[in-house]
């Protein structure tokens, strides 16, 4: 079964809700970046922005802009993708805790802690009572949201599905990370936040982005098992998931060799940066490539570097990987034929 893209929208490090990145990103040396934020008070009622975290405001604009793009108000399921959900607000709420004891806390920062809380807001706001799942797996959550996305609307029982990945990166954590050897290695790209929302469907809509072809997430596989799903499927791209970490990146390219030899590969995270749920964004650029009909010079890998041009027949496929056991594959197609 293929489901298509009909709509989809961003707010990260690059210009929020815009596609300037595609032509002219915004390049970054910094080892840690925070999102540009939209200006609020153009999408969201003043009473709403107040009491939101920064990744709740993100979540519900995105959301709001994906439904509208779509034309619907009102999906028939929100499924979300969060590694960390809202970790700000946690921290806030805990260093609260530990300064002031149990006296005069503010609940607000303790509501919003948990990671279902965007989905729920989400929905509040759109008055979807439905099917509502939040997937908290850190590098695969947003795989695993969209796997079960594709399984919601294989069922037949639902059209419509509100598919979101959202992650923050706080500078406390940042730094917990970086002492763990995890984030901050010399060479390795910047970490980013991520705030992505797309509209999805079973039916083809009037004017798709792109079609999502196949879902695969597979666990300790050889190259050998990462190559059985997509036997038959000849790719014109592959975009993978290289960080600038020699050891995660090895992995890619030696997996890539023995697969797809002669696949020119495509990067994203040097646009965007690294985070949890950074393969949405790698979807989020695939299905911007193939509406275009064209790639970004930004996304190439110089010893990989091919032709810009695309065509309707074009396939990419988004691979990504987690700790090595964790292997996820998403391909994408043109959604107009």
């Amino acid at each position: 079964m293929s489901i298509y893209i009909n709509s989809i929208k961003q707010i990260s490090v690059q210009q929020p809700l815009s596609e300037e990145w595609f032509n002219k990103p915004i390049i970054y040396n910094a080892q840690e970046v925070r999102s540009i934020d939209a200006d609020y008070k153009q999408y969201l009622a003043p009473n709403v922005a107040r009491r939101l975290g920064k990744i709740l405001k993100r979540a519900l604009l995105v959301s709001k802009k994906a439904m509208e793009e779509s034309g619907i108000s009102q999906p028939e399921a929100i499924i979300t993708g969060t590694g960390l959900g809202c970790i700000e607000s946690t921290e806030f709420f805990l260093y609260k805790l530990v300064k002031e004891g149990e006296e005069l806390l503010n609940p607000t920062h303790f509501m919003q802690s948990t990671h279902n809380t965007i989905s729920s807001l989400i929905a509040i706001e759109s008055k979807c009572h439905a099917y509502n799942m939040t997937y908290a797996h850190k590098g695969i959550s947003f795989e695993c949201a969209l796997q079960d996305a594709f399984i919601q609307l294989e069922s037949n029982k639902i059209n419509s599905v509100l598919l979101g990945a959202y992650d923050e990166m706080s500078p406390a954590h940042f730094t917990m990370l970086k002492k763990g050897g995890y984030l901050g290695k010399p060479n390795q790209i910047f970490t980013g936040e991520t705030a992505v929302a797309m509209m999805l469907s079973a039916e083809k809509a009037e004017n798709p982005l792109c079609k999502i072809e196949a879902v695969e997430k597979i666990y300790g596989a050889d190259a050998g098992a990462l190559r059985a799903p997509f036997m038959l499927t000849d790719m014109d791209y592959v975009m993978v998931g290289i960080n600038g970490d020699e050891k995660t990146d090895e992995i890619y390219f030696n997996n890539c060799a023995k697969l797809f030899p002669n696949v020119p590969l495509l990067q994203y995270k040097n646009i965007f940066g690294e985070s949890y749920t950074a393969p949405a964004l790698g979807v989020y650029a695939a299905a911007i490539c193939l509406q275009k009909g064209e790639i970004s010079d930004y996304m190439f890998i110089d010893k990989y570097r091919a032709s810009k041009s695309i065509n309707s027949q074009s396939k990419i496929l988004c691979y990504n990987q987690f700790e090595n056991k964790n292997h996820t594959l998403v391909l994408l197609t043109n959604g107009k034929l």
